[in-house]
């Protein structure tokens, strides 16, 4: 595990420092620093077209669809500056991050062809049709249909808690294409144009004021046959492998963003006097120990990020950084007291508010925790999915 980059990176950095400081002081101003998926839409399609034209939006794709053919450390590089520039959230990201990986993976060459260039150049936004009112972690369960119809599929059923489902142009949905089957046999993975009859979605509001999520309701929905990544049923196969996507160098760039929200709560302490009580010092510094361990934990995980094998340590990473992120936002409440319930600008509250709500669902969407430790138990483990012989 190398804890440290190589000199001869510092010139990588440096350029991508400059690119990221004079576009998020420049035309992107409006939204530096803002932590919603969703608001100034047209601003943050936008900039996932400025990273595009400028190829650092892919940057660890090969060149020919858009990338730099990046090294591992150059891309964590990059992550890392992005959100020490705080860089606004990709609205892009599930297709930057999710989707496309798995296309260049897994795709056929007229799918890479079709979908990949506008994923890199920031023209198609992506959400995924995972989660549903009966399966949320239990993707194996889900119910949405698709029956073959010729050359289509026609998709019938509904998901939940679909991030950018609102602005999206296409989704990636799981549906099951074989009749009465169970579990994860019998399932497909389908490519999904959104801008159709038959697909319906609509915003949950969260508590937080903002819709990030919705529900999408699919009735006879159309996908191209041709739009199916892997064969008919092995839709499971194609789902489990993007979900290792979810593991990857982003991670980094989270950190970072957790990092500045920890500076945030520490120049808070700061201001109200907080930062003498033994107490709060002792839970900072250990909010501030936990964040280093995190960061030693990503970067020895990355140092097999080669190979198509997730390392042990990556299943643990989920489980980790939700709880502790969990445990930051109630920090932030216990630093700010009675502050932390107060609007700042006409907004409805504070940045630090907000994020403690939004941590709230942290050891529970992408998995939650229970799910994580079952996950960790038989495929970090090797451990059996029930007792034997009893």
């Amino acid at each position: 595990m190398q804890l440290a980059f190589a000199p001869e990176l510092k010139a990588f950095r440096e350029e991508a420092a400059d690119w990221l400081e004079r576009q998020l002081s420049g035309p992107f101003a409006a939204i530096r620093g803002q932590t919603n998926q969703v608001d100034n839409v047209e601003e943050r399609r936008a900039w996932e077209q400025a990273l595009g034209e400028a190829r650092w939006s892919v940057i660890g794709w090969p060149e020919q669809w858009g990338g730099r053919n990046a090294s591992i450390a150059e891309q964590v590089i990059f992550a890392e500056e992005y959100a020490r520039a705080k860089g606004p959230p990709r609205v892009g990201h599930l297709g930057v991050e999710l989707i496309g990986p798995t296309l260049i993976e897994l795709g056929t060459e007229e799918q890479k062809q079709r979908f990949l260039p506008d994923i890199a150049g920031g023209r198609t936004i992506w959400c995924q049709g995972y989660s549903e009112p009966g399966a949320g972690s239990d993707l194996a369960n889900v119910k949405t249909k698709a029956r073959r119809d010729g050359d289509r599929y026609l998709i019938d059923g509904q998901k939940i808690w679909t991030s950018m489902g609102v602005i999206a142009d296409w989704v990636f949905v799981v549906a099951r294409t074989e009749p009465g089957s169970a579990g994860p046999k019998g399932l497909s993975f389908l490519l999904v144009d959104m801008d159709q009859p038959g697909v319906d979605p609509r915003p949950i509001r969260q508590m937080t004021g903002e819709a990030e999520f919705a529900e999408v309701f699919f009735d006879a929905a159309a996908a191209r046959v041709e739009d199916r990544i892997g064969a008919e049923g092995d839709g499971w196969k194609v789902a489990m492998a993007l979900l290792g996507y979810e593991r990857g160098v982003s991670t980094l760039a989270q950190q970072m963003h957790f990092r500045n929200e920890l500076d945030e709560i520490i120049e808070a302490a700061k201001a109200n006097g907080m930062d003498r009580d033994p107490i709060t010092r002792q839970k900072l510094a250990q909010a501030h120990a936990g964040l280093k361990i995190m960061r030693y934990n990503a970067l020895r995980m990355l140092a097999h990020a080669e190979s198509s094998v997730l390392s042990p340590e990556a299943y643990t990473y989920k489980l980790y950084w939700s709880r502790w992120h969990r445990d930051l936002g109630e920090l932030a409440m216990d630093v700010l007291g009675q502050d932390g319930e107060i609007g700042i600008n006409e907004e409805r509250m504070g940045a630090l508010a907000n994020m403690y709500l939004m941590s709230r669902a942290d050891t529970i969407y992408a998995g939650t925790d229970q799910i994580q430790r079952n996950i960790i138990s038989e495929r970090a483990l090797g451990l059996p999915r029930e007792p034997r012989g009893l």
